[in-house]
């Protein structure tokens, strides 16, 4: 039996077999793409520094709006676990790797 309020929709989601194997795809293609073209690794390298500190600025402007919403967090998560509870039975698909 799972304990809904301990769970995380989000880490949930990326466990599912299926979107695991499909970001595990889409990594090494991205991967491959930069060691295969020098000047897209470069463009890349820069968008990626640049995502990273837009994402902390992004966190740490966030963080009191957050803290205050946990409760509200909280509840949208357990029914977003449950609603995933939900798609997990009616569609078995989710379960194998996106080659089966």
């Amino acid at each position: 039996v799972r304990a809904p309020h301990q769970e995380n929709v989000l880490q949930r989601v990326l466990q599912l077999p299926v979107v695991s194997s499909t970001c595990q795809t889409l990594q090494r293609k991205y991967s491959s793409t930069k060691e295969s073209h020098p000047l897209m690794a470069s463009v890349c390298q820069v968008y990626e520094r640049g995502v990273q500190g837009a994402g902390a600025l992004a966190m740490w402007g966030m963080e009191p709006v957050v803290r205050r919403l946990e409760p509200q967090f909280a509840v949208a998560n357990n029914l977003a676990c449950r609603g995933l509870d939900h798609l997990e039975e009616k569609i078995p698909a989710l379960q194998y790797p996106v080659d089966k």
